[in-house]
């Protein structure tokens, strides 16, 4: 083999080495764990099949509230994967110890390494003084979707407020500006179904869909509803699904869908009445979702309303490192 073959082997095979690491494998799971200060935390479990979780840092949280939130308390974490290598995460800046209707915004966090966070609140009667968003008196689960229309991130979330400028919960949007530590002019109605509406999840498929979950809480059934839309600005292609996604008549709430990697999607949801996480497969891109197993909350393990991304091998091992499991 001449000197020229094998630099261009060894380059082949070092790409090969490249693409393999930088291929998902695993699962990492974000998420809160009750109601209570020392619930409200940020927590990460791992996965290598999707579907069984082990938490990571002794089920410990992997970020202290009080150092983050206006509250001192958070919930309903969503991880998103971004552009550039960033990871994004939005969070509801909430104590529920104060009531359901106390919290009044979120926290915008992003990260490198998935370790490290650079983190910014946006409290909204501060923020959006002299509008109706200074009335606020709940932002609800926040999450992030990348718009490739204008290269910028949408936070979307439900609010409700007391002057009656919102008297049920509505889902609006906003930009995230460049940093990711603010949001950019005043928040747009996302959608409004007449009654209340929450914990809203979109993602796009291969087709270039998006699929717009959320749940209904003012009908006489509650549980999570689907929208499939061409374009998430025209409300005229907007298709709501008929039925219910969930597998079970159990009551729900945050809604949680990503991507496995065989290939097909998830449907996760909190079944919070019955203290189990119930975990549904699509292999219809995102028209039918078929239960696969109900994981109890027992132990170190006591997920509530969280997100999941896959992960790489590199990224799975640094999160290992970095936050260990030390009890047997």
């Amino acid at each position: 083999m001449t000197l020229r073959n094998f630099i261009a082997v060894a380059a082949l095979a070092m790409t090969a080495a490249t693409a393999s690491a930088q291929k998902t494998c695993a699962y990492l799971f974000t998420y809160f764990t009750g109601n209570a200060p020392e619930k409200e935390q940020i927590c990460y479990a791992i996965s290598e099949d999707g579907w069984n979780y082990t938490p990571l840092n002794n089920g410990q949280p992997i970020i202290a509230s009080h150092d983050i939130a206006r509250t001192g308390c958070v919930r309903d974490p969503h991880i998103l994967r971004g552009k550039h290598g960033w990871f994004y995460m939005v969070v509801t800046d909430m104590k529920s110890s104060l009531g359901w209707s106390s919290n009044r915004g979120m926290v915008l966090m992003r990260s490198k390494d998935l370790v490290n966070w650079k983190t910014s609140t946006v409290h909204f009667p501060e923020r959006y003084a002299g509008t109706m968003f200074e009335h606020v008196t709940r932002v609800w689960a926040p999450q992030t979707i990348y718009d490739e229309r204008t290269g910028k991130y949408i936070v979307y979330f439900s609010i409700l407020t007391n002057d009656g400028s919102c008297p049920y919960d509505r889902v609006y949007w906003a930009y995230a500006n460049k940093d990711f530590t603010d949001l950019e002019g005043e928040p747009q109605l996302f959608f409004d179904m007449k009654s209340a509406s929450i914990d809203t999840d979109i993602v796009r498929d291969d087709e270039g869909l998006y699929h717009i979950f959320f749940k209904t809480e003012g009908s006489r059934q509650k549980g999570i509803k689907q929208f499939i839309a061409r374009d998430l600005y025209d409300g005229r292609t907007w298709e709501l699904q008929p039925g219910w996604c969930q597998d079970t008549d159990k009551q729900v709430e945050g809604s949680g869908v990503f991507r496995l990697c065989d290939g097909n999607w998830c449907l996760m949801y909190d079944c919070y009445t019955s203290y189990h996480y119930q975990f549904c497969v699509s292999t219809d891109n995102l028209h039918t979702f078929h239960r696969v197993q109900d994981t109890q909350t027992s132990g170190l393990f006591t997920p509530r309303h969280g997100t999941v991304i896959a992960i790489t091998a590199k990224e799975l091992k640094r999160l290992q490192k970095a936050f260990p499991n030390t009890q047997p």
